[in-house]
């Protein structure tokens, strides 16, 4: 293991962190956000819709309880790079397989610590999101300030096919009662055992993948999934969906899947200041009136204005800290999607319920 070698992180304004370097020794670029989780952060580095991101984690100790096997959501880890104040070489958890440094390692991961989290959130938060460079083997401040400047914009960046499958693949039981045809745009694996669970046969499809080709599966609906980047920049999955969804089939959207579903219907999408990423965000259910506390991780959200100028479109689902949107449902159609993570992994299940409801639209269009 490499110890106390420096490395500098630069952001697109100019600003300089000095640290030292964690997992692999190298240079990475992205645009820098943060996640304010206190658990979770093997979930939150293998989630795909953080592919492109160096990710500062606000929780002063990352990497005490290692990895683990399980706690996985994609193949690999997917954050472009990693920013901590306290990383710990050692982990304490008996069921830990590895230290966070290693497995960080092992995915080509370049990141840095001993870094003030709280000054470089409080920037960001003041300044908005941006790019960034960390560098282990380049400690010359001028020429990682020019190299950021290459970066290009997360606004207008189309990622998912980066990170998609492009060949099908299945999960859950063949004999099971409902059958949906899962769109992968850079799907998380609780997503479709979430589905398993509520006794469903999950195929996860290519997010190229033909209408004929889905409905050769024969699908009682269809799930679009999360993932990384500008949803705008999505023509043809924006098209797809609008297909789908004339189908006349039940059809549950989530994260960068909610956000193509309501391009799809005409509505529009807008960059955020600051994302919402973490594990504590307040959801409220306009149709019942509950709260949940949810797990978020998305830099665009469905702009208010194109929603209340769209009859066809209701809002169910607020985010309470700034009143972004944060669900909608078709007029007349079993056809929903959040802007949230209610698989969680990491998170709490709070609105698990969901798929649930996902269930009893199929159930009702079955019978």
């Amino acid at each position: 293991m490499e110890e106390h070698k420096p490395a500098l992180l630069v952001l697109e304004d100019g600003t300089v962190f000095h640290g030292k370097a964690t997992g692999k020794i190298g240079t990475t670029t992205g645009e820098i956000a943060f996640n304010t989780g206190m658990t979770g952060y093997q979930e939150v580095f293998t989630d795909p819709s953080y592919y492109g991101q160096i990710l500062i984690m606000t929780t002063s100790h990352i990497g005490n309880y290692g990895v683990h096997a399980e706690e996985i959501e994609s193949g690999s880890v997917k954050i472009a790079g990693l920013v901590t104040k306290k990383f710990a070489e050692v982990f304490s958890r008996p069921s830990g397989t590895s230290n966070l440094h290693d497995y960080l390692v092992e995915n080509d991961r370049v990141g840095i610590t001993d870094v003030d989290t709280r000054a470089l959130v409080r920037h960001i938060r003041h300044k908005g999101a941006m790019n960034a460079i960390i560098s282990s083997e380049i400690l010359d401040e001028n020429i990682l300030k020019e190299k950021v400047k290459e970066v290009p914009s997360m606004d207008g960046l189309e990622l998912s096919s980066k990170v998609a499958t492009k060949t099908s693949y299945d999960v859950g039981e063949e004999t099971a009662s409902y059958r949906v045809a899962l769109i992968d745009f850079g799907v998380k694996q609780n997503i479709a055992r979430c589905l398993a669970e509520r006794d469903c046969y999950v195929r996860v499809f290519p997010m190229d993948t033909p209408v004929s080709e889905l409905m050769a599966f024969n699908p009682d609906g269809f799930m679009l999934s999360n993932g990384p980047g500008d949803p705008s920049a999505m023509p043809n999955e924006i098209e797809l969906t609008k297909t789908i969804i004339e189908i006349e089939k039940p059809v549950f959207g989530i994260c960068l899947g909610h956000q193509i579903l309501g391009l799809s219907q005409g509505l529009k999408t807008e960059k955020m200041f600051n994302g919402h990423r973490g594990i504590n965000h307040p959801i409220k259910n306009l149709k019942t009136g509950k709260g949940e506390i949810t797990s978020q991780n998305h830099g665009f959200v469905i702009s208010r204005e194109s929603v209340e100028n769209n009859q066809n479109v209701e809002v169910t689902h607020i985010h309470l800290n700034d009143n972004t949107i944060a669900g909608i449902e078709l007029k007349g159609r079993p056809v929903f999607s959040v802007q949230y993570h209610p698989e969680a992994s990491a998170g709490p299940h709070d609105s698990r319920y969901l798929f649930d409801q996902f269930i009893s639209n199929i159930k009702q269009y079955k019978s």
